[in-house]
């Protein structure tokens, strides 16, 4: 292999790690939205949860349950 071709392939090995490693942080990022959506969605339940035993706590206390 003479010098261009060894150039050339180290350039082609680089860029190979380069789109890897592109690919990998990718799909960290997707996951880690993923985690957040799902983290989200679970306080947004906890939340509506947390109104609704209060709303139910004041229609009890109102005397408005019955």
């Amino acid at each position: 292999m003479d010098n261009s071709q060894n150039i050339s392939y180290q350039a082609g090995q680089a860029k190979g790690q380069a789109q890897e490693k592109g690919n990998q942080m990718m799909e960290r990022a997707g996951n880690a939205a993923q985690s957040a959506k799902e983290t989200m969605q679970e306080a947004g339940q906890q939340m509506k949860a947390t109104a609704q035993g209060a709303a139910d706590a004041v229609k009890n206390a109102t005397g408005m349950n019955k």
